[in-house]
């Protein structure tokens, strides 16, 4: 049986600066990480005969294509589910590596989503489309609960009857990713660190989260190259071998909200994934030095420690107020300051902290990196990968 397990590395990562007015077109802004992201591996436009992006991306393959100069294309896809995909890129791409459908493959996220469309606007329509999830849609937007904030907020007081958390252990979250934000040149936030009392004085979006329970809308691309593990080796940087990858739905799964199950305070879908990671890599938590968990909303951040099995249920709140998702903690958790701190790039810049990492050039470095998990969007399918060093 083909694998990609050990055969395939992301060998080169590119990004664009982050910012609230990218001042350029969604298609530059992904041409530039592209390009960014080959000088890094060391190789050329001509060299790349896949692309992967997200069926969000406004930025259709055959134009990235043009613009960077990339000849003639043998494999593209696209993955669902919105910040869900970002993990599913990659193992698409390795999948393609792996089985002789391309040579190069290059996954890419680019978007102005605080100057352009920003994604935390309610948005009416979503419950009339004639669509399936037109069709799930249509239970709840019309009674108003129609935006990410909405849907998270609903789910969050669940798990804080069922578990005892309070909004300062959510809280807790924020200030852990907005100081490692604060020593990452490359964050949005960084130089401005938060307290709890910061936190709990921001202002409501939907009781119980706060402002600074939720990520921040970034302009800005990210891009990755994969290739063979043994052709990574020879390139010119460190090559962060894909150990595992996976993506996941749960029984029930509905889109960022499956208020339909019967239990509420879990993440299943964060489950099948992480399943199949440990299935994978063969190990378990244990083998993990550094996470990357995508934190568009704190609570989520606790619902994954506990998913994956780093603490057992209802107890993330305890390993977060003892410091273990800090630096020096038990699990550092999200080293550049995540998508509260640095940059919401739909969960791709979080890949590329994995890889820098795994070579340790990262900002926030860890000591003894060995293998890093990295997840992708929750509350909707989803998707996850372990890096680890060559």
């Amino acid at each position: 049986m083909v694998s990609f397990s050990g055969s395939t590395a992301v060998a080169g990562i590119g990004a664009t600066e982050f910012s609230k007015q990218s001042g350029r077109s969604e298609l530059r802004l992904a041409a530039e990480a592209v390009f960014a992201a080959l000088d890094d591996a060391g190789l050329g436009p001509s060299d790349v005969d896949g692309l992967v992006t997200y069926t969000q991306d406004a930025n259709d393959e055959i134009a990235v294509a043009r613009e960077v100069g990339i000849g003639d294309l043998t494999f593209f896809s696209r993955v669902h589910y919105g910040g869900g995909a970002a993990c599913g890129t990659v193992m698409h791409a390795a999948m393609a590596v792996a089985t002789g459908a391309a040579e190069t493959v290059v996954c890419y996220r680019a978007f102005n989503e605080r100057s352009g469309r920003r994604y935390g606007r309610p948005d009416p329509g979503l419950g009339g489309a004639p669509s399936s999830l037109g069709l799930e849609m249509s239970w709840h937007v019309p009674q108003g609960l129609m935006t990410p904030a909405a849907w998270v907020a609903m789910f969050a007081r669940r798990y804080m009857h069922v578990h005892g958390a309070t909004s300062e252990d959510f809280g807790r979250v924020a200030v852990a990713m907005r100081r490692h934000a604060a020593t990452n040149p490359a964050a949005w936030f960084h130089g401005r660190p938060i307290t709890l009392a910061e936190h709990q004085a921001s202002r409501w979006i939907v009781e119980p989260l706060h402002l600074l329970d939720c990520c921040q809308e970034s302009d800005g691309a990210v891009a990755l190259v994969v290739t063979s593990a043994e052709r990574a080796r020879d390139l010119r940087r460190t090559p962060a071998l894909i150990t595992a990858a996976a993506q996941g739905s749960g029984a029930g799964q509905m889109m960022m909200t499956s208020y339909y199950r019967d239990d509420m305070t879990g993440l299943p879908e964060m489950g099948v994934v992480g399943r199949r990671l440990w299935e994978q890599a063969g190990f378990g938590p244990e083998g993990v030095q550094t996470a990357i968990l995508y934190d568009h909303f704190t609570p989520f951040v606790l619902l994954q420690l506990e998913e994956l099995g780093f603490c057992g249920r209802g107890e993330a709140r305890h390993l977060v107020a003892d410091g273990g998702i800090e630096i020096d903690g038990r699990l550092p958790v999200n080293p550049h300051g995540g998508q509260l701190g640095e940059a919401y790039i739909h969960g791709m810049n979080g890949i590329s902290e994995a890889v820098r990492q795994v070579r340790g050039t990262a900002a926030n470095q860890v000591a003894d990196v060995r293998n890093v998990l990295v997840t992708a969007g929750t509350g909707v399918p989803t998707s996850g990968l372990i890096l680890s060093a060559g």
